[in-house]
């Protein structure tokens, strides 16, 4: 589609299924879920998927996930094992995203898995977004709304900061509630934490009854999010910080004086879905210096630290 302009759409069931038209035409459209805003095209236009990548200045290589409503949808396009079946039991919908093997017959774009012989694939537990896919009727790639390496986007004006004019439509769901991407797990024989996120590893681990192996890191990535530098503000980064230096703006955790405090009476939760918007704000102020105050790495601190620590990696 051509673009001139970024349409601004409502939850109206009207504009939900302009949306889902839209996408149908092979258009992009940005959507919420419970973890951060979407960037969403048809997971089986090849045009669509690309325009993706070219809207984000994204690598090729990284692969997208694809969004489904329901199990059924997930099952047409890639084979459930033990484990696949009793993480979704439990954690669909939600803020969880399995790595499955594709089925040969997916008809799913190359570009969504990057080539790889596997497909990564989640429920969200959202109600305008779960409503958009039920409206369009189909499985819909959707990489976080903001261009590559930068901020995700928790409100359509995150979105629109970073893409407007370069994609069709955002449909307005106000702020998400998560506040982070979700946990990705490999399913299989030997299951893999990929991406840590909305859903605490330890929650995962106690589903399945054992430990999972942790492959957070990837040169040639099997899921997204596993890019040293990712997450980025403008300023450069410095983590687990008590005391700032001069010309630093501090990102506090906790009772402490800060510019800006993720959570002041140290709630991980409530801090997990502050992150990205508070790193939104530094770069409205303009900070070139970002001191951060040292998170617990448990539960929802061990994502919100991997996203600091990607944010905070030396950049290209």
């Amino acid at each position: 589609m051509s673009r001139n302009r970024t349409l601004r759409l409502t939850t109206s069931h009207a504009d939900l299924g302009r949306a889902a038209d839209i996408l149908g035409d092979g258009g992009l459209v940005a959507f919420p879920t419970e973890t951060v805003y979407g960037l969403g095209a048809d997971a089986r236009n090849d045009t669509a998927v690309a325009s993706i990548y070219a809207a984000k200045g994204r690598p090729s290589f990284n692969p997208l996930i694809v969004h489904v409503a329901d199990i059924d949808a997930a099952r047409a396009l890639c084979v459930f094992d033990d484990t696949a079946e009793r993480l979704a039991a439990v954690f669909w919908p939600g803020a969880l995203t399995l790595v499955l093997p594709l089925r040969a017959q997916s008809g799913l774009s190359k570009l969504v898995t990057a080539g790889l012989d596997t497909v990564a694939v989640r429920m969200p537990d959202h109600p305008v977004g779960q409503a958009l896919l039920r409206a369009f009727g189909g499985p819909v790639a959707a990489p976080s709304a903001n261009p590559s390496g930068r901020i995700s986007p928790t409100t359509a004006a995150h979105v629109l900061s970073g893409l407007d004019g370069m994609i069709d439509g955002v449909v307005d769901g106000g702020p998400c509630d998560t506040g982070l991407e979700s946990t990705i797990v490999r399913c299989g024989d030997e299951p893999a934490l990929l991406r840590a996120g909305g859903v605490p590893l330890e929650a995962i681990e106690a589903c399945l009854g054992e430990a999972l192996a942790t492959q957070l890191h990837a040169q040639k990535p099997q899921a997204p999010g596993q890019l040293a530098s990712h997450y980025a503000p403008q300023g450069r980064v410095r983590l687990d910080v008590t005391t700032p230096e001069q010309g630093e703006t501090l990102l506090g955790f906790g009772s402490v004086e800060a510019a800006l405090n993720l959570s002041p009476s140290g709630d991980l939760t409530e801090a997990a879905a502050r992150l990205f918007d508070c790193l939104h704000q530094l770069d409205a102020m303009g900070a070139a210096a970002i001191a951060v105050s040292p998170i617990p790495d448990h539960g929802l601190g061990r994502a919100i630290n991997d996203r600091l620590r990607r944010a905070a990696a030396p950049r290209d």
